[in-house]
């Protein structure tokens, strides 16, 4: 039977003899399908509408053709419509994207000089072309590893930075897909203990123009244009389409060894700006459609994401461009998850954050997506929705990175709210009765200073940005601990080197998921830039040469200790032992008596202890001292064997069998074991 043109796939689908092209557009007068070849530009114009969508058959084009789409219609910036047939546009469902943008008159849908006025100019010569891919790939018996979240460890990193200085990863492959699967990559986050790796955004993004000006490059990669294509610049073997099989081939050697693979993903803005931004591909097939526009204003987005736009969550096409890519990347790349960035925009159908919204709704119903890991990062430009996500989801819990900041900086009054982020955020989550594995804890994320910095600088130093130092956050609740940046100074540097424990200890013997940034457990630094999007280069890049291996050891502890021990990974929140649940937690102070209401509003209070108990396992004892001196702890009765040393900051602790109390000296933890007995 002959291959009939249908409106569903979007994109482009391999039938016998050619392809199916389907295009969705509601305000379009036509369509024209463009391939690219020795010939130049053989331009088919898709005849068949169903609906909104255009479609056609287009014969003699198979694997590896380059193309793009031009749209015709309405030019009426004022009223939303911004079609222009003279710009070749990127398929919004494009597997596989070729090439960079040259920046230029061109590349826009508007004249410079008046932006109500149509650009003629021919963009062909300045813009990438789609590539039409195989997707035939040999998985094996590959398979989700399907880690619980209470048993999860997030890694996040960035698929360039982590290899392209690794004195292990072939040249040739550093910095790529290629080099993330590489085995001494993989033997360091498994040898580490992490179980699932959180790539930065790998969606293809577009490179800045102002950027490019500067010198710089974008980094980070929070400026996409390609919700299907694995960014091309991180495949070895280039953009020819080969980059979405080394990426399957990144994500099938993980899996192999244990590892989850999450993606932060960006469906909240895309990189063509606000009206005065380039004309790429959304803007100029349906601009009203897939992005929001202000009621009343139509010549401008509603935005708030802070880059120009917002995608139009409230309107089918963009609702189901989001859903057809997470099903791709779930069923034909096998990604374990995703991290959401801006998601609260992502809930914004009305204009409000609404746990309720069309977009929540279609995840929560599909199939697809029911066994994979949801993480929202809730907030955006308009409001901070930490705890408003469905229960199934997971949240970066920013409460937790600044609360654990203030307490270990020796900020005052904030005892009470440490207790809360140990325990998993029950003030944030339980009265919803969602659990504290709703949270992801973290201390350090991309965004800000790494792990190193926050305890070597007391300020940003962005100057590299070339923003006047401008950019980036200045409240950052870090310390420098006595000299800023790097110092001979030995009391300084050990200050330093027990506070990076500690933030590492509470991190990681916290209830909850906890997210590592990459790199903290070498000692990495960017030289206290906080906002290195720009830095494609050493500052962000990982240097292994400089790996702080007691801390690399250290952290490689803390996490077998956690991945061994329930006690220290609770599920659920942690109830008062006369409950006779299996998880159990006693909070006491420093002279093992419970807290009186008076002691958490004591502002001077900076020491706590935490007894962890898991029915039928090791029992343990955690106790952090932020005082500025040293702090006598009454050890409470052990439940099993006598308390043992199992981690501390100081490296002078010492905990005998005999010991009823302990010195934690100041700015310090200890933690402690109970050996179950039978």
């Amino acid at each position: 039977m002959p291959a009939r043109s249908l409106p569903y796939p979007l994109g482009v689908t391999l039938v016998e003899g050619g392809v199916g092209v389907a295009v969705y557009s509601e305000t379009a007068d036509a369509v024209y399908f463009c391939v690219f070849g020795d010939d130049g530009e053989q331009r088919t114009e898709l005849s068949e509408r169903t609906g909104h969508v255009f479609h056609g058959l287009v014969e003699g084009v198979g694997v590896g053709a380059r193309y793009g789409l031009r749209v015709d219609g309405p030019w009426d910036p004022e009223n939303g419509l911004r079609h222009n047939v003279h710009k070749l546009l990127l398929d919004p469902h494009a597997r596989a994207v070729e090439g960079e943008y040259s920046w230029g008159q061109e590349v826009f849908g508007h004249n410079h000089a008046d932006p109500l006025i149509m650009d003629e100019s021919d963009d062909a010569a300045c813009v990438p072309r789609c590539v039409i891919v195989d997707p035939a790939f040999d998985w094996g018996d590959d398979a989700p590893p399907a880690i619980p979240l209470a048993d999860t460890v997030v890694y996040e990193t960035h698929v360039k930075g982590f290899t392209k200085l690794h004195p292990d990863v072939p040249e040739n492959i550093q910095g790529t897909y290629a080099g993330l699967a590489h085995p001494a990559a993989i033997e360091h986050l498994t040898s580490l203990g992490v179980t699932a790796v959180e790539l930065m955004p790998v969606h293809q993004f577009v490179q800045d123009s102002h950027l490019i000006e500067k010198g710089l490059r974008n980094y980070w990669g929070y400026n996409s244009i390609g919700f299907f294509a694995p960014h091309g610049e991180y495949s070895a073997a280039g953009d020819d389409g080969s980059q979405v099989s080394e990426f399957k081939y990144m994500v099938k050697s993980l899996h192999a060894a244990g590892l989850e693979v999450i993606l932060d993903v960006v469906y909240n803005h895309t990189a063509e700006g606000n009206h005065l931004g380039p004309t790429l591909s959304f803007k100029g097939i349906d601009n009203a459609s897939y992005y929001r526009l202000v009621d009343g204003d139509r010549g401008n987005y509603f935005d708030t994401t802070g880059t120009g736009n917002s995608l139009n969550v409230g309107h089918p096409a963009a609702l189901g461009l989001i859903m057809d890519s997470l099903r791709y990347w779930v069923t034909e790349m096998h990604v374990d998850g995703f991290r959401f960035d801006l998601a609260t925009t992502l809930t914004r159908q009305d204009g409000d954050a609404e746990l309720h919204s069309a977009f929540l709704t279609l995840i929560e119903q599909d199939p697809t997506l029911a066994g994979v890991k949801m993480i929202a990062e809730p907030w955006d430009t308009a409001g901070y929705q930490v705890g408003g996500f469905p229960a199934t989801w997971s949240e970066w819990n920013g409460k937790y990175r600044d609360d654990v900041r203030d307490f270990w900086h020796g900020a005052d009054g904030v005892l009470g709210t440490l207790a809360q982020r140990v325990l998993g955020s029950p003030d944030v989550y339980e009265e919803s009765r969602r659990s504290p594995l709703s949270s992801v804890n973290f201390i350090t994320a991309h965004d800000g200073f790494t792990l190193a910095d926050l305890t070597s600088y007391a300020k940003k130093h962005n100057a590299a940005n070339g923003e006047d130092n401008k950019d980036g956050e200045d409240d950052n609740r870090s310390s420098n601990n006595g000299a800023e940046g790097p110092t001979d100074n030995e009391a300084v540097n050990e200050r330093r080197a027990r506070q990076r424990r500690n933030f590492l200890a509470t991190l990681l013997l916290s209830a909850g998921v906890p997210m590592l940034l990459g790199g903290d457990e070498l000692g990495r630094t960017q030289g206290g830039n906080n906002n290195a999007y720009c830095q494609d280069d050493e500052i962000s890049w990982f240097d292994w040469s400089a790996t702080d291996a007691d801390l690399l050891a250290f952290t490689k502890s803390l996490i077998a200790i956690r991945r061994d021990n329930p006690a220290l990974r609770p599920p659920w929140f942690r109830q008062a032992p006369e409950h006779g649940d299996t998880d159990t937690v006693v909070v006491l102070r420093s002279d093992a008596k419970p807290f009186a209401d008076s002691d958490w509003d004591n502002p001077d209070a900076r020491s706590i202890l935490f007894v962890l108990q898991h029915a039928g396992a090791d029992t343990f004892a955690l106790a952090l001292n932020a005082a500025e001196n040293g702090v006598e702890f009454t050890l409470p009765a052990p439940p099993g064997e006598a308390w043992e040393l199992v981690a501390s900051s100081d490296p002078e602790q010492a905990v005998t069998a005999r010991s009823e109390t302990m010195i934690v000296r100041d700015v310090s933890f200890t933690l402690l074991r109970s050996t179950s007995t039978p």
